[in-house]
């Protein structure tokens, strides 16, 4: 399959040459193309044009200060799920075709949209990465955990990095549990450390409430605990830390209980990248770029129509 996907994909031969140089019938050639379709050996890019909602583009940019903002159309009625699905496609191909110049770059491994990218993902054009580090330790469910690090590692493949792994728990029950955990875990202090030198954070936006897979409890903030922030102020999250309406950070005892990346941390980062759209996330999303936690932003047309309607 492997053989006869190169010599028709890049070399650039017929079918009819392929069977007679390999002694094929020319039907079995297109049946091992097919097969090398669904095996993925050969994986199909859409190269997105620059320009499309250049408007609204640099609306977004100049209303919220933002340095890159990128507007796609997504499936017409798509419900959250599905915006999620294509703004990560949509972003594997962006990040494809640019150079990618950042020497560390920290992840979200457990970021729906995130996860669709680098699982839609080929290699970019350009990388000088030398590390991919996880922004956020363990959440939710073993399998979920596992398709985590299994991205990072791909990730890092893909942008010729090292991969730096927070094999800890996301969110701990106390910050004397937090503290011991780092203790023993060499690695992990390493990655922490790691995190005041990421370049390009891709982060992840997301709403004060649980959405599968992710589970209350052990490694993830309770139904409890996710009230508690909204009564705080809280609107959304980046990354685990919460932020009111008026994109100002919202500190509580909660941020004590967390292993990853900080507000603070995010905002002195030269690119810090959010993949997010979708009618449940329009105020965190809103707050993300207005506390400037959030500076370049993928997101949908509608999404993007709504905060241009905001005042």
């Amino acid at each position: 399959m492997a053989k006869v996907a190169w010599m028709y994909h890049v070399r650039g031969m017929k079918q009819g040459e392929i069977a007679g140089r390999l002694g094929l019938s020319q039907s079995r050639v297109s049946r091992l193309l097919e097969t090398a379709v669904a095996a993925g050996i050969v994986r199909t890019t859409v190269v997105v044009p620059d320009g499309l909602h250049a408007e609204l583009e640099e609306r977004l940019e100049a209303r919220y200060g933002l340095r890159e903002a990128h507007v796609f159309d997504v499936g017409d009625g798509a419900d959250d799920t599905g915006v999620v699905s294509d703004l990560g496609r949509m972003l594997a191909s962006r990040l494809e075709s640019n150079p990618l110049e950042a020497e560390v770059i920290g992840f979200t491994s457990w970021s729906r949209s995130l996860r669709e990218t680098v699982g839609s993902m080929n290699q970019p054009s350009q990388s000088s990465a030398k590390y991919v580090v996880e922004l956020l330790g363990d959440v939710g469910p073993p399998t979920v955990q596992h398709q985590a690090a299994q991205l990072t590692q791909q990730l890092a493949a893909l942008t010729g990095a090292e991969p730096r792994f927070l094999r800890v728990p996301g969110v701990v029950s106390s910050a004397e549990v937090r503290q011991a955990l780092l203790d023993r875990d060499a690695h992990a202090r390493e990655a922490l450390a790691l995190l005041d030198r990421v370049d390009l954070a891709l982060v992840g936006i997301g709403t004060c409430e649980i959405v599968p897979p992710l589970q209350a409890g052990d490694n993830f903030f309770t139904t409890e605990q996710f009230e508690y922030a909204r009564s705080l102020g809280a609107v959304g999250q980046v990354n685990l830390r919460f932020i009111a309406a008026d994109g100002s950070p919202v500190f509580s005892e909660l941020d004590e209980l967390i292993v990853g990346v900080t507000l603070e941390q995010l905002k002195r980062c030269q690119r810090t990248l959010a993949v997010a759209g979708g009618p449940s996330k329009y105020p965190a999303i809103k707050a993300a770029v207005l506390g400037g936690f959030v500076n370049t932003l993928i997101t949908d047309a509608g999404t993007a129509r709504h905060l241009l309607s905001e005042t």
